[in-house]
């Protein structure tokens, strides 16, 4: 007789951490990022862990830069070069030690960061291993004044991390309302769609739920949490200067394949959110909706991906 159980359960156990780190202050944010990954993965038994946009190097939220239409100021222009200092260069010594950690615990972890090339700064996320460093994501559009800080990436860091368990990809933020970059990730077969962020708005939530949905895909969204004393006291954000003024709210949140919510959203503080993941759960949900599968429609729509690494100069090989 042919047996019709259903054989051992495919779980993940994953965490997204809501919290901060000061701003300007790389060392301290290298530091809590380590602490808060050990704590996520030995206390709470995370395997794949996610942290927030920017969490290195900082996202400096209700700053403007002195920036006006067609005008920059000196003291806009030192602040940004503080901001610069802060970044870190990819590879370089933050990474290597996050790798160490990974390599460590055994486990993977999303880690959002601010990165420097040269002039340019870039948000992006960062993949770690038990093999260590794994990769990263350039955010591909930058969002409003974001535009005043970072430059944008290109199609050549659009990585779907594949762990032997499942597949982990990363949307940054408003990428996550880019319907084309969506499509493309859904095609590489994301399993756990990661999504660092510093939206802290309701609207975000049914974002959230609306990709879990659409790419039939469990969501974790792990924003910041920021207080105006996490920032010096020198600087002047436009929400106020009372030390427990919020400048980012929080809203992380794990959603299932099938929109639902299966952790928070976290409010009012800092935090870990868990959630045991059954891996099977995404063939239940792709069973009647496959958007780049059975539900596409390639006679009517493509999409082209150009993967390609851009460059502004290149050099061919001198003649012996």
């Amino acid at each position: 007789m042919t047996s019709t159980s259903p054989g051992p359960r495919r779980t993940v156990t994953v965490a997204v951490v809501q919290a901060a780190a000061p701003l300007f202050d790389t060392p301290t944010a290298l530091a809590r990022a380590e602490e808060v990954i050990r704590e996520a993965a030995v206390d709470h038994g995370a395997e794949v862990v996610v942290l927030p946009e920017a969490f290195l190097g900082g996202y400096p939220k209700g700053l403007d830069f002195d920036i006006t239409v067609g005008s920059r100021t000196p003291a806009g222009r030192e602040l940004f070069r503080r901001y610069h200092a802060a970044a870190i260069e990819i590879p370089g010594s933050e990474v290597e030690s996050l790798a160490a950690v990974t390599r460590d615990l055994g486990c993977h972890a999303v880690v959002g960061a601010v990165e420097r090339q040269g002039g340019t700064l870039y948000c992006v996320a960062l993949f770690f291993g038990p093999d260590g460093y794994l990769g990263l994501h350039r955010k591909l559009m930058p969002t409003a004044a974001e535009r005043y800080l970072w430059g944008q990436g290109d199609g050549s860091t659009l990585p779907v991390i594949d762990t032997g368990t499942a597949r982990i990809g990363a949307g940054i933020c408003w990428e996550n309302y880019m319907p084309l970059f969506r499509t493309a990730m859904y095609a590489k077969g994301v399993d756990l769609w990661c999504a660092p962020t510093v939206d802290d708005r309701d609207v975000w939530q049914a974002t959230m739920r609306h990709i879990a949905l659409e790419g039939r895909c469990f969501v974790l969204s792990a924003n910041q949490y920021l207080r105006r004393d996490a920032l010096p006291a020198d600087l002047h954000p436009i929400q106020g200067d009372e030390p427990d003024t919020v400048l980012i709210g929080g809203g992380s949140v794990i959603v299932s394949p099938l929109g639902e919510v299966l952790a928070g959203p976290l409010r009012d503080g800092e935090g870990i959110l868990t959630a045991e993941l059954d891996l099977d759960d995404l063939t239940r949900a792709r069973f009647d909706f496959d958007p780049t599968g059975h539900y596409a429609r390639p006679d009517v729509f493509t999409l082209h991906v150009d993967e390609s690494s851009r460059t502004t100069v290149t050099s061919s090989p001198q003649n012996p």
